[in-house]
């Protein structure tokens, strides 16, 4: 397929109805989960992007079966895993092929596989898992592969090094079929690692302090298969709800699953960001205050991510391109990912007033006009989805490359704002 591209003419409001896709880190989970049975496993509203199609690849290698029964629904049958060892090509395109270490070595006992891949945002530690996974009674040698191996795994306490969400999904998919009861501790508790936990007490699991930093694993010696249904992307709405707002649009998401917005909602409100929820839906005004509010004293405020319930640090770049469009100035220090900030020169050109202070921390000015008439790049996931929202407000023209890491977190995106009235066209790039 030749190297493709969006062409956005922006200025147009968006306007109507966005259904929301599933939750693609919970589905980079589920999928692995499915390796703990013999038994079928149905996965229902499964977004259908790169990423969890790369999962589904590498289940397929170790021996699982998987079949998509429609576009978002996939069946997997794990009955005859014949390998140990992960495609080492398709591992290093996903940063959740880590994923497949705890289900294996909890039903199969060894794993060979090259460290993950995934968005290039600054230095992500495998130490958390390694020490997790140890901890339960793996083996684990490194010479460019990590070869893991147990003799059976037992439940024991862990005490993570770091709230990390893989981590912890890691140790959770190890511990579900272990002898005895495991328990986390500094456990994250994103809505990704409550679906895990849900889905494997669906199975027949026995998973206790779902949302909580604690969580309770109690081992049981095999799981059944089942169907369970995906949870709204709350990453994927808080985006839209970004596009509506910076275009001065009228949205209404279907299916957003508002529970999962809580935080998102408080910081956006910082930013002059409302909406209203109805039922499981969020609509999204046309009308938006869109004044920063300072803090005591008309301090400038901060706004920074946070481990779960706090502010996602995937949604740090979505804000900062509220933020241009806001009146007033705001800190954003991005205290977790050395990288995530720098994508901002592209919004600079594009007229925005952004300070880099340093590798974390930007300062940011609105409003702002900002301008088409640029050829920009995506460096990652969320930063590409911060460049479309940037070009669905501008004036003019604006072309977006490196979008195949865009398409890696959402589906179908420009028939979705499309949909809602956004000028927005996939060309393939000439030469």
């Amino acid at each position: 397929m030749p190297t493709q591209q969006f062409v956005i003419e922006g200025g147009h409001p968006l306007q109507g109805e966005i259904v929301a896709s599933g939750n693609k880190n919970a589905a980079l989970a589920l999928l692995p989960a499915c390796l703990l049975t013999d038994e079928p496993i149905i996965l229902e509203n499964v977004p259908n992007i790169k990423d969890v199609r790369v999962m589904g690849k590498l289940l397929q290698h170790l021996g699982a079966q998987v079949d998509w029964l429609d576009e978002q629904t996939v069946r997997v049958h794990a009955q005859n895993i014949d390998r140990d060892q992960v495609d080492q090509e398709l591992a290093s395109q996903i940063r959740a092929s880590t994923l497949l270490a705890g289900p294996m070595l909890g039903r199969h006992h060894r794993l060979n596989i090259a460290p993950p891949g995934g968005d290039v945002i600054g230095r992500r530690r495998l130490d958390t898992h390694i020490l997790a996974l140890e901890a339960l009674g793996a083996t684990i040698d490194y010479d460019g592969m990590f070869r893991m191996h147990t003799q059976g795994l037992q439940g024991a306490k862990i005490l993570l090094d770091e709230a990390s969400v893989t981590a912890t999904e890691n140790a959770i998919l190890a511990a579900a079929l272990a002898k005895g009861t495991t328990i986390i501790r500094n456990a994250a508790a994103e809505p990704h690692v409550q679906q895990l936990c849900e889905m494997i007490n669906v199975l027949g699991g026995q998973v206790e302090g779902i949302g909580t930093n604690q969580i309770i694993v109690h081992g049981v010696e095999r799981l059944h298969g089942g169907t369970f249904r995906v949870g709204a992307d709350y990453l994927e709405v808080g985006s839209y709800i970004g596009a509506a707002v910076v275009t001065g649009g009228e949205l209404t998401i279907k299916n957003a699953d508002p529970q999962y917005l809580d935080m998102i909602e408080l910081v956006f409100r910082r930013l002059g960001v409302i909406w209203e929820v109805r039922g499981n839906d969020i609509f999204v005004p046309r009308e938006q205050p869109l004044v920063i509010q300072t803090d005591l004293g008309g301090n400038i405020p901060e706004i920074k991510p946070q481990i779960w319930p706090g502010f996602p640090t995937d949604m740090m770049s979505i804000a900062i391109v509220i933020a241009t469009q806001s009146s007033g100035a705001v800190l954003f220090h991005e205290w977790m990912f050395e990288g995530r900030l720098f994508f901002t020169d592209r919004l600079e050109s594009m007229g925005a007033r952004i300070i880099l202070c340093d590798p974390h921390r930007v300062l940011v000015q609105g409003p702002t006009v900002l301008l088409g008439g640029r050829t920009i790049s995506s460096p990652d996931i969320r930063a590409g989805m911060a460049m479309v929202l940037a070009a669905l407000s501008a004036h003019g023209q604006t072309i977006i490359r490196n979008i195949q890491q865009i398409d890696r977190g959402y589906m179908h995106l420009e028939e979705k704002l499309r949909s809602v009235g956004a000028n927005i066209t996939r060309m393939p790039i000439e030469g």
